[in-house]
């Protein structure tokens, strides 16, 4: 208990240097980057970067148009042990001759982007330049979804998890598992181990489906832990007596070490300083995959705001209080696979799915934002004849099964409703499929880019983006 309270003290202490650093210097800002798997955050990363350095792209940054940064720069991170976000090879690899999707992220990483910035209205003739630091920090939502087990107990998050998979076919390999593990007196490592690989095996597929609720995180992206016990465990049916050396108690033990030693330094070292956030969400994937993936993501959604603590940062509230994050931005992302006609509809559903959670963080005086944004333009629109009538398309190089570039193809995905209700609702009533209408989707690879000096890569609305998180303390 001490020692908890010692480091509570030296964290407080950090904050407050930085604190007043920040205040009074050269103000800093921590803009984290996350998003569920093929969301697109290393993309959204790499292209924000990019068209921040050359901003000839980026008309709605108020102080961009205003003629007011002078200057941008990459410097290092200032967290010695966080890796670099590795924008040079990413930038590459969707600016070469035959470009391609960088890797996903797999871990945290960070960049420092550092700005010269002319103060406006009166003080612009009388102030020269300031520097203003963003620091953008990269994470695996799927670890962000671990926040949410720091206050559920192993029987509540085993109860939760078994009654949300139970109706899933994938998970019916898994749940036919742990039926030879009740009441379990005595056990091996190998039985831990036979449970563990089988709830992963559930987690692959379920993310493959779809799915969004893929906890714990590190399941899938086990890196260096890979094989240790706090990540070789799953949910059990509840017992009514546990043996005090029993399986069930052992899973117990090992779900809370994850929690203390994975879950809890990576929200204390890495998310609780974060006080800008942008939540990535492919919400045109979940369509495509039915009304079942669409309502796991609305739920996931809400999730993931709940593990925020939402707030205005009042100098005095960040000196008692600490961080707490005070801008939110749900990005839909892929928008360049529609047509720009189909856009406010894209921005409306995202709106209605997080809806509970904004107006809770609203309440807390948190600013939230939705929209639809595509970090590089890949396709091009076109309107084709179809049954003699006009059809609003995209075209785009197709992505193959196997990561390579294809053949150039038009898509039409179908007609999203203006009305978000039509598809929430069959979604919230668990309707195997859509009963007015389908929805499809298509993988296009990036386009070739021939790109003018000063520019950024092609993109849809990422100077909104930057603007709602940034354009306050620019």
């Amino acid at each position: 208990m001490i020692g908890r309270l010692a480091e509570g003290v030296a964290r407080q202490v950090e904050s407050v240097g930085d604190t007043v650093s920040g205040a009074f210097f050269e103000p800093v800002i921590r803009l984290g980057v996350t998003g569920l798997a093929r969301s697109g955050k290393t993309v959204f990363i790499t292209s924000l970067v990019a068209n921040l350095l050359d901003r000839a792209r980026m008309p709605g940054l108020v102080a961009q148009a205003d003629g007011r940064i002078t200057t941008a720069f990459l410097q290092p991170q200032p967290d010695d042990t966080v890796p670099r976000f590795e924008y040079e090879s990413h930038l590459a690899a969707l600016t070469s001759a035959s470009p391609h999707w960088p890797e996903s992220t797999r871990a945290v990483s960070e960049l420092r982007l550092s700005f010269k910035v002319r103060p406006g209205g009166l003080l612009g003739g009388l102030q020269g330049p300031r520097v203003v630091h963003l620091d953008i920090v990269d994470y695996p939502g799927e670890w962000l979804l671990d926040l949410g087990l720091m206050d559920r107990t192993y029987a509540e998050w085993s109860r939760e998890m078994l009654e949300r998979i139970a109706p899933r076919d994938e998970a019916a390999g898994f749940l036919g598992v742990i039926e030879g593990f009740r009441d379990k007196g005595t056990w091996e490592e190998t039985d831990a181990q036979t449970l563990a690989r089988a709830y992963t095996g559930y987690l692959e597929g379920a993310r493959l489906a779809g799915y969004s609720d893929l906890t714990p995180g590190r399941f899938l992206l086990p890196g260096e832990m890979a094989g240790s016990p706090a990540l070789t465990f799953a949910p059990l049916r509840p017992e009514d007596r546990p043996a005090r050396r029993g399986l069930w108690r052992e899973m117990e033990r090992r779900y809370d070490a994850y929690k203390s030693q994975v879950a809890k330094p990576f929200f204390r070292d890495h998310f609780a300083r974060i006080d800008r956030q942008v939540v990535l969400v492919d919400t045109l994937g979940a369509i495509h995959k039915g009304p079942r993936a669409m309502e796991d993501l609305r739920q996931t959604l809400g999730d993931i705001l709940g593990a925020f603590r939402p707030g205005r940062n009042r100098f005095l509230s960040r000196l008692l209080m600490g961080q707490r994050v005070e801008k939110i931005l749900f990005a839909a992302t892929k928008a360049d696979h529609l047509h720009h006609s189909q856009h406010s509809a894209l921005t409306g559903i995202m709106q209605a799915m997080v809806r509970d959670a904004v107006d809770r963080a609203k309440f807390a005086g948190a600013q939230t934002q939705a929209m639809s944004i595509a970090s590089i333009r890949a396709t091009v629109e076109e309107t084709l004849q179809h049954e003699g009538g006009p059809l609003d398309c995209v075209r785009g190089t197709l992505l193959t099964p196997e990561g390579t570039r294809g053949r150039m193809a038009a898509m039409y995905p179908g007609e999203l409703p203006e009305d978000p209700a039509r598809l929430l609702n069959p979604a919230r009533a668990g309707q195997d499929r859509w009963l007015d209408g389908e929805y499809g989707v298509m993988s296009f690879a990036p386009a070739v880019l021939r790109l003018k000096p000063g520019e950024g890569p092609p993109h849809i609305r990422l100077d909104r983006a930057a603007q709602f998180l940034l354009g306050d303390r620019l």
